[in-house]
């Protein structure tokens, strides 16, 4: 009968003497250095990204929702090149179903080292786009799925997680005040496309922050309360870019 240690595939654990200390990975940052880099990344997101542009306060939680803008600001200033590659996708013409996952690196521009890989999918069966012509938003899906990666890649080759948040769109819609369920009138949707006029916001950056912060998709659905509110951000965003170009 074998009796040696390797009898019955079983191999025993090594004794503390055959442990090689130096085989055990290291922390490459010192906490001073780590805390550091945290601290500029705060100042960075709070001195150079705008609030509702680059990123949105979304109503009953903690941490903003980081924003493709803030997610290409990011790899600008991190030095990042990105790439983006369709991993699996279901094109299913004769029902309507469409459905994409996306992968985005993220790429060191000083030394062609690959620093982080994210995913993000998306489907024409989501919520959001119940009330819409499948074969319309094709498109649509199949960008919603590459922010949806980039952002990911970003929180994590940035470390930012603890500072950001994403996948709004799962997020509870914010219930409507009671007594506020009129809808917004023709002066203020108008006074909202003005001031989205006068500060040069995209169309889709104007209809995601009424997504985060009211859970609509057109001004045309805003009550009036929320309407008020939505032009209140837009003046102090207003005022922020005038200060900027002063």
């Amino acid at each position: 009968m074998r009796t040696d240690k390797h009898a019955n595939n079983i191999v025993p654990f090594s004794s503390d003497a055959e442990l090689n200390p130096t085989s055990l990975p290291n922390i490459v940052l010192s906490s001073d250095a780590s805390k550091q880099r945290i601290e500029e990344l705060q100042k960075f997101v709070q001195e150079v990204m705008i609030k509702g542009v680059d990123y949105g306060l979304v109503h009953g939680f903690s941490k903003p929702t980081l924003l493709k803008p803030g997610a290409e600001k990011l790899c600008d200033v991190f030095g990042f090149s990105k790439t983006a590659e369709v991993v699996n996708r279901i094109e299913q013409w004769d029902s309507g179903i469409f459905s994409y996952e996306v992968k985005t690196t993220l790429i060191r521009k000083d030394n062609g080292i690959v620093e982080a890989e994210g995913l993000g999918s998306c489907n024409s069966k989501e919520s959001a786009f119940q009330q819409q012509d499948p074969y319309t938003i094709v498109n649509t899906v199949l960008k919603m799925a590459k922010k949806r990666a980039l952002i990911d890649a970003v929180l994590s080759a940035t470390r930012s997680s603890g500072l950001f948040t994403q996948d709004i769109e799962d997020f509870p819609k914010q219930s409507k005040n009671k007594g506020s369920d009129d809808l917004a009138t023709n002066v203020q949707l108008q006074t909202i496309f003005r001031l989205v006029s006068e500060i040069d916001m995209q169309t889709d950056v104007a209809k995601e922050m009424m997504k985060i912060t009211f859970g609509v998709e057109r001004s045309t659905q805003l009550t009036k309360k929320q309407a008020s509110d939505f032009i209140q951000d837009l003046l102090h965003l207003k005022e922020a870019y005038k200060e900027v170009r002063e």
